[in-house]
């Protein structure tokens, strides 16, 4: 047998081993092109649909394991590599993900029977996802997604944020090891790009392969895949206000305001960007605030951070998303101790802090004469988003306008921010919050097909 054909032998078994096009950069679903990646993709998804839900649950319960081990390092790895967010709690986000995204049992199915017969409707996979992921939580939304989308039956390719492909692509390798250690064979079930790029996106958007377009991210991404002409699923961005009445408990709302917009520098887009408090209430809920850790800056301070935080031409400055209450005022020549979690300040309702989603740990407190105009500011800042909202009272009453008049996804009611996806609170968790496309906080379900099954005049017992 001559070395050529022995050569051609090897790399046939090779590419069979990878599931793939003999292209994968690590045999762990990595390619260095994306439509290797997605036909890697496709026939993963074909033997995927083959298993049972015992053997996707098996799946998903070794990677929810590895989330839970790598917790620590995916979060490291982050950090290190974006400049953004807190070690410790994006450990803690990890490892939510791990306990309480849903799995297979999300996924149900309703019957009707009688005389005619028996008609089933149950939830089938799409085939093959693609989904665009932040750089403001990586790892997290690689394993969120991963869980629902093979618990649903999907194989899934990713298209991470260029920022953040080192912790992306950890999170693709871990997943496809769990993946093989569940089914005791070496086959990838999710797969990425070594340089996620624009056209890497495009090639993804328009595959015919591709059934579902997932984009966890600004608005420009989620605007690009809705207008793919695919079913998309959208989790844009969100400017969530924080509403303080004069009924609430001031010390409480002092400390969950602070807890949640500090919870990793203020990344999540669920995270309190500013706060909304009724004149009555709004010098002590300052005073509050600062004895829980803010830091109230002087007009002075604020306008020197504006200069920082936002370019020359009005954009946001990449370099202090994700930051400390500390380093933020750091570069502006204030030095705090450690102490020090987040950085507020009287606020009119105009100030380019409250307006703009900054994802930084900087609150504006705005005066309001009474609730119905804090409800109407609320309303505003928040810009249509239909994201997230919050709200601190004890009047039920107002919780319902608020409710009503916000109309957002999630709202949190006298609680802080990170209740809304099970942090110390009920329900389940996700990163992929589909505010714009209506779908809301995406689970296993939310990646599926309606399928409807008719049987006449059969299997009716009754």
């Amino acid at each position: 047998m001559n070395e050529a054909l022995i050569r051609q032998i090897a790399e046939t078994v090779l590419k069979e081993l990878r599931g793939g096009s003999g292209s994968d950069k690590d045999q762990n679903g990595i390619f260095t092109e994306m439509s290797d990646a997605i036909e890697a993709a496709k026939n993963a998804a074909k033997v995927l649909r083959a298993l049972s839900l015992d053997a996707r649950e098996k799946i998903i319960q070794a990677v929810r394991a590895s989330c839970r081990e790598h917790a620590g390092e995916l979060a490291k790895l982050a950090v290190e590599e974006t400049g953004m967010g807190d070690v410790a709690h994006k450990t803690l986000k990890h490892i939510l993900v791990a306990d309480k995204t849903p799995g297979t049992e999300d996924l149900s199915t309703v019957a009707w029977s009688g005389d005619k017969g028996l008609t089933l409707v149950e939830q089938g996979p799409f085939g093959v996802v693609g989904a665009v992921t932040p750089c403001t939580n990586p790892g997290e939304t690689i394993f969120c997604n991963a869980i629902g989308m093979l618990a649903a039956g999907n194989a899934v390719v990713f298209n991470p944020h260029p920022n953040a492909v080192k912790t992306s692509n950890l999170a693709v390798r871990l997943i496809n090891e769990a993946s093989e250690r569940a089914t005791g064979h070496r086959q990838n079930v999710v797969f990425s790009v070594v340089k996620p790029t624009l056209a890497a996106a495009e090639i993804m958007f328009r595959s015919p392969d591709i059934s579902l377009l997932v984009a966890t991210g600004g608005t420009a991404v989620v605007t690009a895949i809705l207008s793919s002409g695919k079913r998309g699923i959208g989790a844009g961005a969100g400017n969530p206000p924080v509403l303080v009445d004069e009924t609430a408990d001031i010390a409480k709302a002092a400390a969950d305001i602070i807890d949640g917009c500090t919870f990793d520098n203020n990344l999540p887009c669920i995270a309190e960007k500013e706060v909304v408090a009724v004149e009555s209430v709004h010098a002590e809920l300052i005073e509050r605030m600062t004895e829980r850790g803010a830091y109230l800056a002087s007009p002075e301070v604020i306008e020197s951070l504006v200069k920082v935080v936002f370019t020359d031409k009005g954009a946001l400055n990449r370099a202090c998303v994700g930051r400390s209450a500390k380093a933020l005022l750091h570069t502006v020549g204030v030095t705090v101790s450690d102490d020090i979690r987040c950085i507020i300040f009287p606020a009119a309702a105009g100030h380019i802090f409250v307006q703009d989603e900054l994802m930084m740990p900087i609150l504006g407190i705005v005066k309001a004469k009474d609730f119905d105009e804090a409800l109407d500011m609320c309303v505003q800042m928040e810009h249509g988003n239909r994201h997230s909202a919050h709200i601190h009272s004890k009047n039920v009453d107002r919780l319902t306008r608020y409710a009503k008049a916000i109309d957002t996804a999630i709202l949190v009611k006298n609680a802080p921010s990170y209740a809304a996806i099970g942090f110390n609170g009920e329900g389940f968790c996700t990163f992929t919050i589909a505010s714009r496309t209506g779908e809301g906080l995406t689970s296993a379900k939310t990646f599926t097909k309606s399928r409807r099954c008719v049987m006449s005049d059969a299997l009716c017992i009754r």
